[in-house]
């Protein structure tokens, strides 16, 4: 049993949400997104609550209702509030810079980087080594950061390179002493 999907689903004040042929819109303060939902799964929204209910009760169905569960609730927290993540650049001479809809990094490479942000992520650099990336759909976000973080990842001898702010990089010893 799906012990996630089996949770209701409060909507907040000045949020709706519309269903109908497995389409769900949700539209909120920060925006509106829309999800095709898988046909397994049904959605039934009454007295402010979603309810995720799946057609039959086998292994699939059931973390199909998990897994709808969470991307309703990550929509309708992303409409009202919105999804932060932040990236840190460690390296000597290893910047950032946001210009317009794109981040021009410095990265230890020939020439600098030029990121161009997909719609609805927007960005900014604070003391030029910690990129702020905020957008209402937390999939895109997600994506987009590991993008960046991809350009240059996090080496385990001297930490440079791009990290998430909650991640700690497992430093290793470098060589030991001839003898």
């Amino acid at each position: 049993m799906s012990r996630v999907g089996k949770q209701l689903i409060s909507i907040p004040e000045k949020t709706t949400l519309s269903y109908k042929n497995h389409v769900l819109t949700v539209q909120g303060a920060k925006g509106a997104l829309t999800r095709v939902i898988h046909s397994a799964v049904d959605l039934q929204i009454k007295d402010e609550a979603v309810k995720v209910i799946i057609n039959s009760d086998d292994k699939t169905n059931r973390s199909l209702q998990g897994l709808t569960r969470s991307l309703v609730a990550n929509m309708i927290t992303g409409v009202n509030a919105g999804f932060e993540r932040i990236l840190e650049i460690n390296g000597i001479g290893y910047r950032a810079e946001s210009k317009g809809n794109s981040i021009v990094l410095n990265l230890g490479f020939s020439n600098p980087v030029n990121f161009e942000l997909p719609d609805g992520i927007s960005a900014s650099v604070d003391r030029n080594n910690v990129i702020r990336l905020t957008g209402i759909d937390k999939e895109k976000l997600g994506r987009t950061a590991a993008a960046i973080r991809q350009l240059r990842p996090p080496e385990p001898y001297k930490g440079k390179g791009i990290k998430y702010a909650e991640e700690r990089i497992r430093r290793k010893a470098g060589k030991a002493g001839a003898k």
